[in-house]
This record gives C-alpha cells, sequence and structure tokens, in this order.
C-alpha cells in the first residue's frame, strides 16, 4: 500500500463528512510581506502597526483574502487536489481577524454532492473552517469543485446540493471587528477622502490600474499559501490537459482584483463577508487583470455608528480595461475577457 497521498476522487467523498486538514501554519510578518510584493495591496490598515493602532485595532490585521488563501490552501490536498475546476464560493464569513504570531488550522465537512449526466465527475460542496490557536473561528466559508471519478463504475451517490443564502445578512458582518475610532481615521494616510456615506448603490468605479502576471509570481503566491493543486504547478502534467499549461490559482487573482480595487475602495479597510464568487475564465502567466466594481447596496451595521458596509460586486478582466464595465454578453453569459466576479461585504468608517 502506498504512503504517498494521491489526492481524492468523487467517489471517495460522502455527505457529512468531516476532514482535518494539515498543516498547522503561523502567520509571520514575512508572509505579509511577500504577499504585499506579490498583489501590490496598498490598504492602510493592513499595511501600517500605526494606523491601525490609531483606528481601534491592536496591531495592523492581515489581509483577509490573505486569510482566505492560507485556510484554503489547507483544504486542496483533500479537497481539490485532482480538481477539474473551483466553480464557486458562498457563505464565508471573516469571524475574527488575524495577526502576525496567530497560528491557523483548517477542517472542512462535505455538505453536498452531485455526479455529472456524463458519469465521469461530480461536484463536491464543502464547508470549511479556519481556527486560530485559541479556537476561534476566524473565518468560513462554502465552495464547490469538480473532481473526476477514478472508477468510472462507482455508484453516482444520491444528489444533494445544499441551499445557500443569496448574501450574508448585515448583522452579521462585524463579528469580532472592534470598535473604529472614526475621527482618528486619516484619509491624508489612507489614500481617499471618500468614507460610507459617499457611496451609492448603482454606482460603478473603473480601478483603473491594471497588473500583468508573471509565471513566477502566481506560483509564488500559491505556494504561500501552500495550495498543492498540480493545475498550478506541474507544467509537465498540464501540457497534455485542455488548456496545455498551467493556470494561475483563481485565489490570486481575486487577491489581485482587491489590490487593485485600492483605486477607488480605498477605506474599504476589511472585508467582512463573501457572498458569492464565479471564476468565469481561466488565467494564465502573461495576463494582465483590470478590475472594476459595482456598489449594491449600502447597510448600516446593526448596533454600529462607526462603521457601515458596502455590498461591492468586483469584476476582473484579463486584458481588458474595464472604462466600458464589461460584466454579461446579451446571452447571459460573460463577455469576453471576464475572469472573476465577485460579490461581497466591505466594512468602511462612517462619521
Amino acid at each position: 500500500m502506498t504512503k504517498a497521498n494521491p489526492g481524492n476522487f468523487f467517489e471517495d467523498f460522502s455527505l457529512g463528512q468531516k476532514i482535518a486538514h494539515a498543516t498547522p501554519r503561523t502567520v509571520t510578518e514575512g508572509d505579509v510581506s511577500l504577499y504585499i510584493a506579490l498583489t501590490g495591496s496598498r490598504f492602510a490598515m493592513q499595511s501600517a502597526d500605526s494606523f491601525a493602532i490609531d483606528t481601534g485595532f491592536p496591531a495592523a490585521p492581515v489581509d483577509d483574502f490573505l486569510v482566505f488563501n492560507m485556510v484554503f490552501g489547507k483544504s486542496v490536498p483533500d479537497i481539490s487536489l485532482n480538481a477539474i475546476a473551483n466553480l464557486g464560493y458562498a457563505e464565508c464569513r471573516f469571524l475574527v481577524p488575524v495577526f502576525p504570531g496567530d497560528t491557523l488550522c483548517a477542517s472542512s465537512e462535505v455538505i453536498g454532492l452531485r455526479q455529472l449526466s456524463n458519469g465521469k465527475a461530480g461536484v463536491v460542496y464543502v464547508r470549511t473552517a479556519g481556527v486560530n490557536q485559541t479556537g476561534d473561528t476566524v473565518l468560513e466559508f462554502v465552495r464547490w469543485v469538480m473532481v473526476p471519478k477514478r472508477n468510472m463504475d462507482a455508484p453516482a451517490p444520491e444528489t444533494q446540493i445544499p441551499d445557500l443564502p443569496e448574501r450574508v445578512a448585515p448583522d452579521q458582518l462585524a463579528q469580532g471587528l472592534p470598535p473604529i475610532d472614526a475621527k482618528a481615521y486619516d484619509v491624508a494616510l489612507s489614500g481617499a477622502p471618500h468614507l460610507w456615506g459617499d457611496f451609492e448603490p448603482g454606482e460603478k468605479i473603473d480601478h483603473v490600474d491594471g497588473m500583468t502576471i508573471e509565471e513566477a509570481e502566481h506560483q509564488s503566491a500559491t505556494r504561500l499559501y501552500q495550495n498543492t493543486a498540480k493545475v498550478h504547478f506541474n507544467a509537465h502534467a498540464q501540457k497534455d490537459s485542455r488548456f496545455g499549461r498551467r493556470l494561475v490559482y483563481g485565489g490570486h487573482v481575486i487577491s489581485l482584483a482587491r489590490a487593485l480595487s485600492f483605486n477607488g475602495l480605498a477605506n474599504a479597510f476589511h472585508i467582512a463577508a463573501l457572498n458569492s464568487g464565479t471564476h468565469a475564465a481561466p488565467c494564465f502567466a502573461g495576463d494582465t487583470v483590470y478590475a472594476w466594481s459595482e456598489i449594491l447596496e449600502a447597510s448600516e451595521i446593526p448596533g454600529r455608528t462607526d462603521a457601515g458596509a458596502l455590498r461591492i460586486r468586483t469584476l476582473a478582466t484579463k486584458d481588458l480595461p474595464c472604462a466600458d464595465f464589461p460584466r454579461k454578453t446579451a446571452e447571459d453569459g460573460y463577455a469576453e475577457g471576464v475572469l472573476l466576479e465577485l460579490d461581497y461585504w466591505a466594512v468602511l468608517p462612517r462619521v
């Protein structure tokens, strides 16, 4: 019997199955610096202890999507090592801030299964949680992934698709968020004067800037998250795949879109929840990523007068500037060049 882990195939999953993922990871200041180097993120709250302390945090929190990608990466060897595609996300909540020195562990539960009609693969729905060294759940999210079958004759499981909400409710957006001293929040240092009350539903923002992804960068980012999915690293294996080359990890595209959104949303200092996400097209080294956002909702957070929430739809494109805000075609598919659609809640100071 082999001691190496070949990864799970569709027939290896069962409804209600619980999986504890290796490996615990202590987040360091080096991880934070490398993340900035790979994404160019400029949000002041995550960049400077002094800014964060003046605003109400004990230190600069770790970027929310760095936490997301680290927890996601721990689930890959057990959930998506052999994946054909990661299809979507829902009900993601960032519950407790993470700081350098915190140690993260992760576990998942299978909450849905659906075999494809061709019998060659299936979709696995999992709820994954990241926990810190004191047992606090810092993050949890649902994702669904297409996984091939090892044995085409394996019987199909009973179809079970979880009922997921369209969005996380506003009363769930401030868990773990310390009181914000909005009067001490320095908009000159943050990079823009626009706070929560300055945005209106329906408003669209072209984030203008583009960032070209280099081969070494996307691989370094994915290694930072200890994501071992073959499609991102093994050029020898991927030459015979549908695309003939390595794919950029979708979480890296999310991080780049978030980093680019600084230009227009500089004071969206905290991602409180991810309502849904779709990877509309593959991304490869050499692609230049742009982004634009639309404000879907502006909501007060119950019990909080120091901060408010914006529900934001951010789209990332490749080799396609976003002055025309590309999203859907007349056939209700994504326009050519759209990589990602992300629906999330961000928290901003209010005065």
